[in-house]
């Protein structure tokens, strides 16, 4: 097994409602989701979706918008991955077409804070700072910090920015790369977005 020789994107992931009724927010995110072109599986810690990339994205950010909608606080974190030996179980949701499954364009706000892991790269500070230079460039680009960059606007902006850049990060030579990100949806502190 070889890193980088799958297409398959996956993304793990947990929400964290800062709410009494957190089940049910959680629920009826992934319920209100069409997960038709992703394979999914949800246990007490996380869910995982799997498939190709666009329907992983637009899967992720479906979810993470659902629970927004609620009004409650939410918290998400997970890993998005692709390139990973052995990364084979789900090729059936490779032959769904490319029109994304979800469409709320609704507006929301969210901060975000998001590391890149380009494996077997030897010039991967080469290509986090490309990439920390193109969220400057789309006006998403919040802070620098320790261990990764912030960045905010609207959930659909964000969501865009991160799959761009999910996929310039995986060169032709290197295609196994892991990326992190943490929400934070309707903070208090965040104030009127």
């Amino acid at each position: 097994m070889e890193c980088g020789l799958s297409p398959i994107v996956g993304f793990r992931f947990s929400l964290h409602p800062m709410a009494d009724d957190f089940v049910s927010v959680i629920k009826g995110a992934l319920e209100q989701t069409d997960t038709s072109n992703v394979w999914m599986h949800t246990d007490d810690v996380s869910t995982v979706i799997r498939g190709k990339q666009v329907h992983v994205f637009n899967v992720a950010k479906a979810i993470t918008l659902h629970a927004a909608k609620t009004g409650k606080h939410i918290a998400l974190s997970g890993t998005f991955s692709a390139g990973c030996p052995g990364d084979t179980a789900g090729d059936v949701y490779l032959d769904k077409g490319d029109e994304a499954a979800n469409t709320d364009d609704t507006k929301q706000y969210v901060s975000s804070q998001f590391a890149l892991y380009p494996m077997n790269n030897p010039n991967y500070m080469d290509v986090i700072y490309r990439e920390v230079e193109r969220a400057k460039e789309w006006g998403v680009y919040n802070e620098s910090m320790h261990y990764a960059s912030g960045i905010h606007g609207d959930i659909h902006e964000v969501f865009a920015f991160y799959e761009e850049t999910f996929s310039h990060a995986r060169s032709e030579e290197h295609k196994h790369l892991v990326m992190t990100v943490s929400m934070s949806i309707n903070s208090p502190s965040h104030g009127v977005q």
